[in-house]
């Protein structure tokens, strides 16, 4: 759910954090009422889809969703603040199109949105020029390099639409032995832009060769797979839309595999990627659709406020000492990453140090962690193709990886994090005092919850965390 006020986005926030429901899809009332706090009048209500053509395609792939599923606006009038409001509607990829580029520093891009599924679209290329946006290609269901994406992370065992980023980072771990066979059952041939399936995979991929059972290799394979198809794409894009620069959005967006790859190439002057291109961030996205207007990027930190102040050097010597600790204050980040409101910080030196934050989160202890490092002193670490990469959207190779092992995963990559002291967080100035301390601005940065649960959202959840986890909260 989101707020956009006079021209301005006032509150975004999704709807787990409060339930405390993980990927909850609907509204509450301890959310409506954060949102309301931050609005002096609610004229309309804009939602990020068209429900008819949304049941037209699950029609057309066989499903039979129950009637709430299609009733928006049932679901607002269960919510006495929302009754009666006017509901506007506006496509699934043009609200990822304008979240992204209403929100950019661009007045001219190529804009890309790939994704599992919209209503129909599932890959759609705009070129955006003041605040006309202008089609120009389109990909429509069943057709769907994210549709594939999920359905490779449902074959290995993991939650399709929620666990793929599980997936990309196994994907460091095997060998694209698969690709072929991949691309032989059930890709299409086509050029891009095109993208074609020889068969729905919106159910899965249950059975698909049951004899494979190294789920790692299965993951690279698809990666790989994945990766060549939007290198094709972004060249396409580079070529046939008249913009050195590039806004990104959808789901696939969160592949920051391939976005690294995607910066190295150079096809682009600037790249803006916002922090929540998927679906979760479409609440933003849909308001930004109605008034088709530019807004100030305020930062990702939109959501709940935790008011209380920190001591930036009572932490940094925590994390010294060799402590994972717990930082939770400000707004809540709106996004799946924690961005230093709301996470688990650790020093990245220590050799054991991922193992031990693997623990307390109760994840497999493959997944690797993000570092988070100054944003003037990032080239120093990691091989930079950007300015800046603020939203853990990019993995970039370490320079160094043996002195940083707690943020570095077995190839040799990291998803970085950069700060500034004017970001709006704490963070920045925790790390300053860490560099103080140790000749390091570098951390180690997850985020505050364990595996299956939603981000820490507010105080008193902050504190069950470290009652339930033995983390130092600050």
């Amino acid at each position: 759910m989101a707020v956009v006020q006079d021209g301005e986005i006032v509150f975004a926030a999704h709807s787990e954090r409060y339930s405390r429901s993980k990927n909850d899809p609907l509204l509450n009332n301890a959310l409506i009422d954060d949102a309301l706090g931050y609005a002096d009048d609610v004229t309309e209500i804009v939602h990020f889809e068209h429900p008819w053509l949304k049941l037209s395609r699950r029609l057309r792939a066989g499903q039979l969703p129950a009637l709430r599923e299609t009733g928006v606006r049932r679901h607002l009038d269960s919510f006495a603040p929302l009754r009666g409001i006017p509901v506007r509607y506006v496509s699934h990829h043009r609200s990822h199109a304008s979240g992204a580029y209403f929100c950019s520093p661009f007045r001219d891009a190529a804009l890309v949105v790939v994704d599992a599924i919209g209503e129909w679209e599932t890959l759609t290329v705009w070129h955006a020029r003041g605040t006309t946006l202008r089609k120009v290609h389109s990909v429509r269901y069943p057709h769907s390099v994210g549709l594939l994406y999920s359905a490779m992370t449902q074959r290995v065992g993991l939650k399709p639409n929620e666990e793929e980023y599980i997936l990309m980072g196994m994907a460091a771990y095997g060998e694209p032995k698969y690709k072929d066979l991949i691309n032989r059952e059930l890709v299409a041939p086509a050029r891009p832009p095109d993208f074609r399936l020889r068969r729905n995979l919106h159910r899965g991929l249950t059975g698909w060769h049951p004899e494979i059972t190294e789920p790692e290799h299965l993951a690279s394979s698809v990666q790989a797979v994945t990766e060549e198809f939007l290198e094709g794409l972004f060249r396409w894009v580079a070529a046939h839309v008249p913009s050195r620069n590039l806004v990104y959005s959808g789901g696939v967006a969160l592949n920051c595999l391939f976005n690294g790859k995607l910066a190295s190439l150079g096809l682009f002057d600037d790249i803006w990627i916002p922090p929540n291109p998927g679906d979760a961030g479409s609440a933003v996205g849909a308001a930004l659709a109605r008034t088709g207007e530019f807004v100030p990027w305020p930062g990702p930190y939109l959501g709940h406020d935790i008011r209380r102040h920190v001591d930036a050097t009572a932490v940094a010597q925590a994390l010294a000492a060799g402590h994972v600790v717990g930082l939770a204050n400000g707004r809540a980040e709106y996004g799946p990453r924690a961005l230093g409101n709301r996470s688990l910080l650790a020093d990245p030196r220590s050799p054991g140090v991922k193992d031990r934050v693997n623990e307390i989160k109760r994840r497999q202890k493959f997944r690797p962690f993000a570092p988070v490092v100054l944003a003037d002193r990032a080239h120093h670490y990691f091989e930079t193709y950007l300015p800046e990469t603020p939203y853990m959207q990019y993995v970039l190779r370490c320079r160094a990886p043996e002195d940083f092992p707690g943020v570095c995963h077995v190839d040799g990559t990291s998803r970085v994090q950069t700060v500034r002291p004017t970001d709006g967080s704490v963070i920045a100035r925790v790390i300053q005092e860490f560099d103080r301390l140790t000749g390091c601005p570098v951390l180690l940065n997850t985020s505050l919850n364990v595996k299956g649960e939603p981000l820490v959202n507010t105080w008193p959840d902050a504190l069950r965390f470290q009652h339930a986890y033995g983390v130092p909260l600050f």
